[in-house]
């Protein structure tokens, strides 16, 4: 517990003690699957968590900014149930959100977050409440959108989708467009997400974004974003597939060679077995 303040300390221990008890390596394991940037956990359900948050806030009379400083110590620890267990504690104080558990916030997703699930929970509950308390409006997010993380820039594009009162399109769109460029994986995937939740509200302008850079847009962008569209529709916006100019690069133009077939495998008799690691993704 080096580093955490002295009245937080009789607190993570029974945070550490109610997760210990309850651990589960099997569910654990089951759900590293999900996380392909690791996955560091007891395996608790999410309702065991909300137990622990209900009495953590029945025992302990802390402030907001109490959870802010408190939650980033949790982060840091790498467990994942104590990042959700962060956000859970926040989350209960949202009405209560100002200028200082704001910049906790950042620092949250720019220094501790370290997965998708934390990352989406704090863009879907957390980051919206900001624009309604008018702690934030899309030129002061800008610095969330250019953070050097990766958890940041994807938490910001995430929360433009669940905005209780939603920006306008005109104004999403080119605020969105920088991170066109973005070469983590997890951020285009929240931009698709995106994409796809704006034509669903605002058709026109956003055909015509993807139409006028549907070119140097990451396919997994488009293929999301036109997900709901009908298929005629979709493929305008796909990029068109080059032919080989190359006769020779294509396999089928290649002629038969018998001194480079493989060699026929002996039969052994058995059938092999199907398994579900030779089914690639």
């Amino acid at each position: 517990m080096k580093d955490l303040h002295d009245k937080f300390k009789e607190l993570y221990k029974q945070i550490e003690k109610f997760c210990f008890d309850r651990e589960d390596p099997v569910r654990a394991i089951r759900n590293l699957n999900d996380f392909s940037e690791g996955y560091d956990a007891f395996g608790l359900e999410d309702e065991d968590i909300k137990i622990l948050r209900d009495r953590i806030l029945d025992t302990y009379d802390f402030s907001p900014r109490d959870y802010a400083d408190f939650g980033l110590y949790l982060l840091k620890t790498g467990k994942y149930e104590f990042g959700t267990l962060a956000i859970m504690l926040v989350k209960k104080h949202r009405p209560r959100l100002d200028p200082y558990i704001r910049e906790k916030i950042k620092e949250w997703l720019d220094t501790g977050v370290e997965n998708w699930a934390h990352a989406d929970m704090l863009g879907i509950k957390i980051l919206p409440v900001l624009f309604e308390l008018e702690l934030v409006d899309l030129s002061s997010f800008s610095s969330w959108r250019d953070s050097r993380s990766k958890w940041t820039r994807r938490a910001a594009v995430v929360s433009l989708i669940w905005l209780k009162k939603a920006l306008p399109a005109q104004e999403i769109l080119p605020f969105v467009e920088p991170l066109l460029r973005d070469k983590e994986r997890v951020v285009q995937q929240a931009l698709g997400w995106l994409f796809k939740d704006l034509w669903n509200r605002a058709t026109e302008a956003t055909e015509e974004f993807l139409e006028a850079h549907k070119d140097s847009m990451d396919a997994l962008v488009l293929k999301q974003a036109t997900s709901q569209m009908p298929l005629n529709k979709a493929k305008k916006f796909m990029p068109a597939k080059h032919s080989s100019p190359n006769p020779q690069a294509n396999p089928r133009n290649k002629k038969y060679n018998p001194n480079k077939q493989r060699p026929r495998r002996p039969n052994t008799g058995r059938q092999r077995d199907n398994k579900p690691g030779d089914k690639t993704e």
